[in-house]
């Protein structure tokens, strides 16, 4: 029985757990910071990083009192992310790994988010994935095809050159005039629109590439608000139709991708991964339209979260990978 300590402090969520061989969790607690940063209309990496200081002391000594203060590794993430916020978690992990004399296991952040899917969660109605899989990774700062056909072993298919999808959403979603975070603000809006009420790009689609971009996809609506007028954003229904064309040209995007990555690679299984795995949308198309099985984590998994840090570093343990107490932060590590 190995129980790991998983910290994650990339972004604007301090996160922190405890997981007992990788698949169980005994405490889980973020500390989200959306409306501190709600109010500027995006992450303030300076902000992030000293709420991340003043948090993470206390949640870890709230989650240890949930498994009798015994845990035999601790894991955090190393990179990407924001400079600040990683050295703060990184920091506090290694220090807490040295005063206790435990194993220090620094993780990926992306190889987190894929590690979310093994976790058990009553939520949980996909099962456990099985290797090899395709990965489709979707959040803020990332979206990409990976394929993982052994534990630890990843090949990145494609990448976007610009905007990531969750970052997009966040961009948008200040053009029409909503809330930050975008994701869940311009899902809620598009409840009542048409999907088809505006015909928005799909860059790169008529190529047979596994590549994204979403830069384009954000001028088009900003273009298509200057065209309506100035007030457009104020009529409910046009609101509500902008976010609904928007949301299903950026879905759309990462759906059509997907078959394209897992017919060129052969491969029948897909895990889904990071913030925007939480979009229904996306969640219902991918699971109603490949015909292979479609790993996604529980809602409360696909945002940032200890939990997946400490499985992904159990499953390193158990694959030859040891402690090191040398590594440190690293704000554009590559998974590769």
């Amino acid at each position: 029985m190995t129980r790991i300590l998983g910290i994650e402090t990339s972004c604007d969520e301090t996160g922190i757990a405890i997981v007992e061989n990788g698949r169980k969790i005994l405490a889980d607690i973020v500390a989200s910071q959306t409306a501190l940063h709600a109010q500027f209309g995006g992450v303030v990496p300076e902000l992030a990083s000293r709420q991340h200081i003043i948090t993470i002391a206390e949640l870890t000594a709230r989650a240890l009192e949930k498994c009798e203060n015994k845990v035999d590794a601790v894991a955090c993430t190393q990179g990407p992310g924001l400079m600040g916020s990683l050295l703060v978690g990184v920091n506090f992990g290694k220090a807490f790994a040295y005063a206790r004399n435990l194993p220090f296991i620094p993780v990926h952040h992306i190889e987190g988010h894929l590690f979310a899917a093994f976790l058990e969660h009553p939520d949980n109605t996909t099962g456990t994935p099985q290797y090899p899989f395709l990965a489709l990774v979707v959040s803020g700062g990332h979206t990409c095809l990976i394929t993982c056909p052994e534990p630890h072993q990843y090949t990145i298919l494609g990448t976007t050159r610009d905007d990531a999808v969750g970052e997009c959403f966040d961009k948008v979603a200040r053009l029409l005039g909503l809330p930050y975070p975008g994701g869940p603000a311009i899902q809620r809006a598009a409840l009542n629109g048409d999907p088809h009420a505006f015909e928005f790009p799909r860059a790169m689609s008529k190529r047979n590439s596994l590549e994204f971009s979403y830069s384009g996809l954000k001028t088009a609506v900003l273009y298509t608000l200057r065209d309506l007028g100035n007030n457009a954003q104020e009529n409910p229904s046009t609101l509500a139709n902008l976010a609904a064309s928007f949301q299903y040209a950026a879905i759309d995007i990462l759906v059509e991708k997907t078959k394209l990555a897992l017919t060129l690679t052969g491969f029948k299984r897909l895990v889904v991964a990071g913030g925007v795995a939480a979009n229904q949308l996306l969640r219902s198309r991918l699971t109603n339209e490949l015909d292979c099985p479609v790993h996604i984590p529980p809602l409360p998994l696909c945002m940032d979260n200890g939990a997946m840090i400490a499985a992904a570093a159990y499953s390193r343990l158990q694959h030859g990978f040891s402690g090191n107490l040398s590594a440190t932060a690293d704000s554009s590590l590559p998974l590769t």
